[in-house]
């Protein structure tokens, strides 16, 4: 025991197994022992030849003889013990016997499923997300898979993108802590563990300003913005370890992500030191050619390489070119080893040269095939991230014994698409999957009756099971319905100009409303939707996002009160399109409009109220919450003084709950403009009915700091506004003078 511990101390200080050299200098070692090819192999990247997340070239023989050569340094969409294992035995034949990384898209869990981010980010519960990522990585890793895809850390204001189901949400605070969970949950107790993958921060940067949502689009905003808002969730990955960076798809101001050597080289490998390495995505080296940034492919590699970009996913042009580029001056072949060694570097402390196999185990692979813990995990997670977004007449939750539930919607029986988008498929999906009627079936008292209609298709205009879904509804005591997109609906290449519910959805809603019984709307989408009537007359509405592998039974725990819901929405919810892009840290302007409805010469629409349909942070509960008693340490401050900030919640209704204290400032004037609120602190709380629980926050300089002009990263004295609520829009507020 005490020879194992003494190694693995060793191999934590970056020292291998005998003692005697640092992984820098193996790789200093290896390098000096490469060939041009072989250290430009190290930065190729290719995809396996049954799944692909992008358009595919692969020539799986020629791959295959590439890989033997040691002119491969990667594979993605290569998953399992077995094949993981052959793939990497072909690695083994080439001359140096240089192990293959196996990386793959593990976005939201992967043989268990949770769900989708966004989703995970409205239980702003950090613990559990670092849990999930913890479960993803034991179960990921287990089918000898190394390296994720993920998290991607994009701040996103602009819900007609479809990758927001992917991400956190508009905030650039909350998402930040919650793409440190994700990475820490991966990462475990570091690379090399058995139950670790290397992490991967996306996409580098500011991929979720695209301009109108539309996925691949560019990139136009000022630098102050850039750093202040979309950068900071990446600084802190870099400064958290995360083990690579993946670069956007987007230009910036005119330059390809790919190629951008202000990101790439001055700030995240310059100014932050990073050093991991950074992966395109899918074909983007290549793609700098119809952005009109390069004639052609040695062009293209020319300036990604020169740009920071150490490996090609799936362009393949670092392969036919790099070495064309070096031998003729145009790159200096210190950029190609200093790519190569990034690569090296991880491969080492993952562990691969001392045993390439070692994480393709079949015995490991069949243990968390199908964990139970996990499943009950998922469970949990699911119920958690439901926001209750109305609950008129306290509808919910409902009694197990009601005599009868009709569940009523085109998503009640399905089961794959409970997954979300970006998720592993697996043969036994529709086996395996908690559907939203056996989920709800499970819970009833044996004596009420549970019926179904479909009532339509998701996106079509036929209107003919209407009736079936109205006599259905004529026959229940309470009606479920279950609305919203399809779960291929949001994701990469998934954005949509119109976010409402899809074909006749709505016009079904209002046939069963007629009816005159109690409604109960779940609503199943990967991101914001805007559903105005819904909001307007249905009595409770439920935001269930996609669930994952659990998802019936997570709804069904919140429908009859199992779990009382605690979810707040990571992103504003929009009236219209029009009013996109809405978010809750916006700039006052010179003329602000003074209530929700003032549109008389001020920064508004005429013909639309101000105000978000739900603001950032929103979510209710079973249960009510009061806030009281707000206290500061001071209402005058200096310098490096720290303000502390308490709050008191009670819980004045009938269950016990959680909620989410959240902790907003104004900087009321400064060098530059400052947004109206930005969140710098939250509390995730459990409060039991007729309980009090004071919360309290702290606040520094640092949290004051802000880009101006010059970017030049500081704080300045003055008035601030401190705000302590339950959501954006529903705060208490008190002002303070600090000086510097």
């Amino acid at each position: 025991m005490k020879k194992a511990y003494f190694l693995l101390a060793f191999s934590t200080l970056g020292v291998n197994a005998y003692g005697q050299k640092t992984i820098d200098q193996k790789v200093a070692e290896l390098l000096s022992k490469m060939t041009l090819e072989e250290k430009v192999g190290q930065m190729v990247q290719y995809s396996g030849f049954e799944y692909a997340t992008g358009p595919q070239k692969s020539n799986s023989a020629a791959v295959l003889e590439e890989i033997k050569k040691g002119k491969v340094g990667s594979m993605l969409n290569v998953a399992g013990a077995d094949e993981t294992r052959a793939f990497q035995k072909l690695a083994q034949q080439s001359r140096l016997k240089i192990p293959l990384l196996f990386g793959q898209d593990v976005i939201h869990g992967y043989r268990t499923t949770f769900p989708v981010n966004l989703g995970q980010a409205a239980s702003w519960d950090l613990g559990m997300i670092e849990k999930s990522e913890r479960i993803a990585a034991t179960e990921a890793s287990a089918y000898g898979i190394h390296w994720t895809f993920a998290p991607m850390v994009d701040v996103a204001r602009d819900p007609r993108w479809g990758r927001v189901m992917e991400g956190s949400g508009e905030d650039t605070y909350l998402g930040t802590q919650i793409g440190l969970a994700r990475i820490k949950g991966f990462q475990g107790k570091g690379l090399g563990s058995l139950d670790a993958v290397m992490a991967c921060a996306k996409h580098f940067a500011a991929y979720g300003a695209a301009v109108g949502g539309r996925d691949y689009n560019s990139v136009d905003m000022s630098l102050r913005q850039l750093n202040e808002t979309y950068l900071p969730p990446f600084k802190a990955a870099a400064e958290a370890g995360v083990a690579t960076f993946m670069n956007s798809f987007n230009d910036i101001n005119g330059i390809p992500a790919t190629a951008n050597q202000y990101i790439q080289r001055d700030l995240l490998k310059g100014k932050w030191n990073y050093k991991g390495f950074v992966v395109s995505d899918w074909g983007s080296i290549g793609e700098m050619i119809p952005h009109g940034y390069a004639k052609d492919a040695n062009e293209a590699a020319e300036r990604a390489v020169l740009g920071g970009s150490d490996m090609d996913m799936e362009s393949r042009v670092y392969m036919t070119e790099l070495p064309k580029l070096v031998k003729e001056g145009k790159v200096d072949i210190k950029l190609v080893d200093d790519a190569a060694g990034r690569i090296l570097t991880k491969k080492f402390e993952m562990g691969l040269f001392d045993d390439p196999y070692r994480f393709s185990n079949e015995k490991r692979q069949k243990e968390q095939t199908d964990n139970a813990e996990h499943r009950k995990f998922g469970r949990e997670f699911g119920a958690k991230s439901i926001v209750l977004l109305k609950n008129q007449g306290a509808v919910l939750p409902l009694s197990k014994t009601v005599k009868t539930v009709a569940l009523i919607g085109p998503f009640g029986k399905e089961t794959v698409a409970n997954h979300g988008f970006w998720s592993i498929a697996f043969k036994d999906d529709n086996q395996r999957i908690i559907s939203q009627f056996d989920g709800i079936k499970n819970q009833l008292d044996k004596n009420s009756t549970l019926l179904y209609a479909k009532g339509c298709n998701v996106d079509d205009q036929d209107r003919s099971m209407f009736a079936e879904a109205v006599e259905t509804a004529k026959k229940a005591d309470v009606v479920i319905m279950t609305l919203g997109e399809g779960h291929a609906m949001s994701g990469e290449a998934k954005s949509r100009s119109n976010i409402g519910f899809t074909g006749v959805q709505e016009d079904l809603l209002k046939e069963i409303a007629k009816t005159g019984k109690p409604i109960v709307l779940m609503i199943n989408a990967g991101r914001p939707l805007i559903f105005n009537w819904a909001a307007d007359h249905i009595p409770a509405i439920m935001y269930n996002w996609w669930l994952g592998t659990e998802a019936g039974n997570s709804t069904a725990d919140v429908l009859f009160g199992a779990v009382n819901p605690g979810g707040k929405l990571p992103m504003s919810f929009p009236r219209t399109e029009g009013q996109i892009p809405v978010y809750y840290n916006h700039y006052n302007t010179g003329r602000p409009a003074k209530n929700n409805t003032d549109r008389n010469y001020v920064s508004a629409y005429i013909d639309l109220d101000n105000d978000p349909k739900f603001p950032f942070g929103y979510g209710l509960s079973y249960t009510d919450f009061k806030y009281s008693d707000m206290v500061l340490s001071s209402e005058n401050l200096k310098g490096n003084q720290t303000l502390n900030i308490s709050v008191t919640v009670s819980n004045t209704g009938k269950y016990d709950g959680e909620e989410v204290v959240q902790l907003y400032i104004r900087d009321l004037f400064g060098k530059v403009v400052r947004p109206v609120k930005e969140l710098k602190g939250f509390r995730k709380i459990l409060i039991k009915k007729g309980e009090s629980q004071k919360v309290d926050f702290k606040l520094i300089p640092e949290d004051l700091k802000f880009f101006d002009d010059q970017l030049n990263f500081d704080w300045e004295g003055g008035e601030f506004d401190i705000m302590v609520g339950t959501s954006s829009q529903n705060v208490q507020t008190k002002r303070i003078t600090w000086t510097k």
